[in-house]
């Protein structure tokens, strides 16, 4: 079975679980852990920030930078198919009394004109208050899109003239760095806030990295901790986070060729394709889903009419173009 239902789905390289197994750990609860340390201070570097926090979730790690920017009833602008506003099960008002208003771009990109228009300063008691908006890089539901750096830098100077925060859901912000070339410390740049992921395309099991100040990152340990996050000999983990940085940032260039021989075999514009996510449109996409499987192909519906397909880790160039046979022929 090929699985191209998501890039959550690899498992760890036997060189990973080497890594893993030769890890040397301590209780990071006690900010013990020297493999969990050296993780977060790499992960800050790379990204031009003071700090970084080793979280068990993308989810978790999201949630928390969103509430070092928003306090309860006051609210973040993102785009309208944003992770954070449409799979993270309502988490930010559950736990952080934040409210959110949305702008909708095709391709999941900022609309800075529709953010200004969205933008609610302080005016009294009487309307919510933006206080931060938030990219997601590159955008999962719009195909796995790069947002242009100019477009995050202009957004950048708008919210500093304004003093409004941002946060960077960079999940995949490995993926948008190979595409586009463009260095992860400008990426880091434009936000106040920011996750990155491990367990997607860089293959590791578990984890996200919160990076941000020193007092955004101790904050987040504390309410880390307050959720139920805090972790004990998680070395074993972070060294699968090391281990992934180490090998499996540039190969993710094959999996962005990977993707466009796919959507080349759907009917779609491999142009259109710019990292390791293709979503088609299909009458019936539940449909489409089980023909898929029954020959030996896993994909997702993410809509009544929208199906994902994502390479990863665990799809090698030959799995690529048996699933494009079979996709080609459905």
């Amino acid at each position: 079975m090929i699985d191209l239902r998501s890039d959550t789905v690899t498992r760890p390289t036997e060189a990973m679980r080497a890594a893993m197994a030769a890890a040397e750990v301590g209780d990071d609860v006690y900010g013990e852990d020297p493999t969990v340390l050296a993780l977060q201070e790499r992960v800050a570097a790379m990204l031009g920030h003071e700090a970084a926090l080793f979280m068990p979730t993308g989810s978790m790690s999201n949630v928390l930078a969103v509430r070092s920017l928003v306090q309860p009833g006051q609210e973040v602008l993102c785009e309208s198919a944003a992770h954070i506003a449409r799979a993270e099960l309502g988490a930010h008002g559950a736990y952080s009394g934040v409210t959110m208003r949305t702008w909708t771009h095709p391709r999941g990109h900022v609309d800075l004109d529709a953010v200004q228009a969205l933008y609610a300063p302080d005016l009294g008691p009487y309307f919510v208050r933006t206080t931060a908006v938030s990219v997601e890089n590159t955008h999962n539901f719009a195909g796995g899109t790069v947002l242009p750096i100019d477009q995050l830098r202009d957004l950048r100077e708008w919210a500093t003239g304004v003093g409004v925060g941002i946060h960077l859901d960079g999940a995949r912000l490995w993926n948008a760095h190979v595409a586009t070339g463009t260095p992860l410390a400008e990426y880091g740049a434009i936000a106040d806030v920011l996750s990155v992921c491990l367990s997607k395309g860089l293959g590791a099991p578990v984890g996200s990295v919160l990076v941000g100040s020193a007092d955004t990152v101790a904050e987040a340990r504390v309410w880390r901790k307050r959720m139920g996050g805090g972790m004990r000999q998680v070395g074993v983990l972070a060294a699968a986070g090391l281990h992934a940085l180490d090998h499996h940032v540039e190969r993710l260039a094959d999996d962005h060729a990977h993707a466009r021989l796919l959507a080349d075999a759907c009917g779609a514009d491999p142009a259109s394709v710019e990292t390791n996510i293709v979503v088609v449109d299909r009458s019936d996409a539940a449909s489409y889903v089980e023909r898929a499987a029954a020959q030996g192909v896993r994909v997702a519906a993410v809509g009544a009419t929208k199906v994902r397909l994502v390479t990863h880790l665990g799809v090698s160039t030959d799995d690529a173009r048996r699933a494009a046979e079979v996709l080609a022929a459905l």
